[in-house]
Parts: C-alpha cells; sequence; structure tokens
C-alpha cells in the first residue's frame, strides 16, 4: 500500500512558478513510476509528466514540454513538478499517482495509487 500527499498548490500570476512535491509512503518508493496528472473543472483528467524509478526517463504532455519539469529523490520518497512560465489554463487540481511497474509510458488507468490533488490556480 501506498499513500501519497501533494502540497505546493496555490495562486500564481500567469508567467510565474510552481513547485509541488507529492510526498509517498512505503519502503518500495523507489521502484514505482510516478506521474503527475491534472484536472480542470468539467474536463477529464488528464496527463502532465511521468518519470520512471530511477529518474533516468520522463516524458511530458505537448503542452507543458520545456515549461515543466518533474523529478524525483528516492532518499526521501518524495516526486516534484516544477513549472514555469504558467499560464492561465494551467489551471486545474493537480494529482500525483504510482504505477507499480518498471514502464515508463503507460495508461492512466495502470496507475495503482492516487493522492487527494493540490489546487493550482493561474490568474491572467
Amino acid at each position: 500500500q501506498v499513500q501519497l500527499v501533494e502540497s505546493g498548490g496555490g495562486l500564481v500570476q500567469a508567467g510565474g512558478s510552481l513547485r509541488l512535491s507529492c510526498a509517498a509512503s512505503g519502503r518500495t518508493f523507489s521502484s514505482y513510476t510516478m506521474g503527475w496528472f491534472r484536472q480542470a473543472p468539467g474536463k477529464e483528467r488528464d496527463f502532465v509528466a511521468v518519470i520512471n524509478w530511477s529518474g533516468s526517463s520522463t516524458y511530458y504532455a505537448d503542452s507543458v514540454k520545456g515549461r515543466f519539469t518533474i523529478s524525483r529523490d528516492n532518499a526521501i520518497n518524495t516526486v516534484y513538478l516544477q513549472m514555469n512560465r504558467l499560464k492561465p489554463e494551467d489551471t486545474a487540481v493537480y494529482f500525483c499517482a504510482a504505477h507499480d511497474g518498471r514502464r515508463t509510458v503507460v495508461p492512466i488507468t495502470a496507475y495503482d495509487y492516487w493522492g487527494q490533488g493540490t489546487q493550482v490556480t493561474v490568474s491572467s
């Protein structure tokens, strides 16, 4: 069992930055693929970024490529999402999720554990 707790959301002006953190419980964190997703009101939950178990492989949605960076620190069971040059369309609830497997790119339905989400609001 893995519990995920996101933090770092908030209100920021367009062009600003935020860093989200996701703290995980459990001794097997380093074996999980970790992803960030977001969900805007009235929309589906969308993929944002993913990082493999070792941190050697990352993938991003086209909409955030070049602006967001995913990273992880297995020593402290935490995954991060650094968000720069934020836009109003980045406004959403952001969720981290864990997939118990070595593949990096997996469908959203393959994620085994989810956090409760953290709100990010970008004002224009």
